[in-house]
């Protein structure tokens, strides 16, 4: 069973943040149709498409991860024609996400205030870079945007270094994963009130709520955080140590596990009445630092994670992507799957993290530039092969 097979998603969505959301939900069983512009389709269709080492048969690695799951048709939205088969469509339909810059929904006829006088159960979610209201909200924003303005990047790098961006792109898929809850919210909203609603998601607003305690503490104290590289401002042993061929990190939030570790290290130096409480770790956090570097690099990363495993304390190895996407618990999880492509052959690609005991995963190939067009305009919208191929004829489709 698909947990959200009963639900259609038109998916307007273009890039990163908007084609995550959809395919989250796709992967959770919302029956999706992706609407593309006609002749070229979405954006993402030839980014990378050329790239031999990124793309499968035409289709680069943006493409090929964020579209899975879902159909494709062609649809010209600026064209009046165009909006009325949308408009059809959004009938029979409970969910629109787009991921437009603030106010082109309006603009297009196809935003809330239009399409809830077609539907009146409709959601509509938009997910942009500042959100659809206050002074920002027309700026054009992409994922370094938000991360910036958001203040993580003020407190990501080493001590003394450049603001750095985390490495995965926090700001799109961030915004995406907001919009995947403020459409369920609405769903499950909609059950006791009959009403869709707009979900007005910013991907900015996003990542100030990931700051999370780091802005509650900075509002309480005055105090504005600085970068701490791997550390902790607060726990010691918290950071990354080198071994002889990687690194380890050590996350010791509890007086048990310092102790738990001075019996794997040895070290009679560190292992003081002083340090074994936190107040004097944080206060010898140099020298505890300097010295657990001294003594993982006289061994390799699995001699070090045995021991560390063995004792119970968090530890990890820092694994590279391709160590990452082979751990035997990421593969266990089915964190990895193998996809499809449409024209031949398979690929693989991360795969659904919600686990649901009465859900089934399943990967569908993401979709031709309107692959879906005959089934979706035929059979769910009764149109004529006449009628569907005048509109090829016009541009519209």
């Amino acid at each position: 069973m698909k947990s959200l097979s009963h639900l259609r998603l038109l998916d307007l969505t273009h890039m990163l943040s908007g084609p995550y959301a959809g395919m989250l939900l796709a992967d959770l069983g919302m029956d999706t149709i992706k609407i593309e512009p006609p002749a070229k389709g979405e954006g993402t269709r030839a980014l990378q498409a050329k790239d031999p080492k990124n793309s499968l048969h035409g289709m680069g690695s943006y493409f090929l991860t964020l579209n899975r799951n879902k159909k494709s048709v062609t649809l010209d939205l600026k064209h009046e024609k165009g909006r009325a088969i949308f408009y059809e469509l959004v009938k029979i339909s409970d969910v629109v996400l787009s991921n437009f810059s603030a106010g082109v929904t309006d603009k297009l006829l196809i935003g809330y205030t239009h399409l809830s006088e077609i539907n009146p159960r409709i959601i509509t979610c938009s997910i942009t870079g500042f959100g659809e209201t206050g002074p920002g909200s027309t700026r054009p924003a992409f994922d370094m945007v938000a991360q910036a303005m958001g203040g993580n990047m003020s407190i990501t790098g080493q001590p003394g270094g450049p603001p750095t961006r985390s490495g995965i792109p926090i700001g799109d898929l961030g915004g995406g994963m907001m919009g995947v809850i403020g459409v369920l919210a609405a769903v499950a909203a909609r059950e006791h009130t009959g009403r869709g609603q707009h979900v007005d998601i910013s991907m900015l607003d996003t990542q100030i709520s990931m700051l999370n305690y780091h802005a509650t503490m900075h509002m309480l104290s005055g105090e504005i955080p600085t970068m701490l590289g791997n550390a902790h401002f607060t726990h010691v042993p918290y950071d990354s140590y080198p071994c002889q061929d990687g690194y380890i990190i050590i996350a010791v939030i509890t007086d048990n596990f310092w102790l738990n570790l001075m019996d794997v290290v040895n070290a009679p130096d560190l292992n003081t009445e002083e340090n074994h409480h936190q107040p004097g770790r944080l206060k010898n956090r140099d020298t505890i630092t300097h010295r657990l570097s001294e003594i993982f690099l006289t061994n390799t990363q699995a001699y070090w994670m045995e021991k560390l495993n063995a004792a119970r304390i968090p530890s990890a190895p820092v694994y590279n992507m391709a160590q990452a996407l082979t751990d035997a618990q990421v593969l266990n999880r089915n964190m990895v799957v193998e996809v499809e492509h449409p024209l031949g052959g398979t690929y693989r690609v991360p795969g659904n993290p919600v686990k649901m005991s009465e859900h089934e995963d399943s990967y569908a190939p993401p979709p031709l530039l309107g692959q879906h067009s005959q089934e979706i305009f035929k059979d769910l919208l009764g149109m004529t092969a006449d009628q569907i191929a005048e509109l090829h004829q016009a541009g519209i489709l």
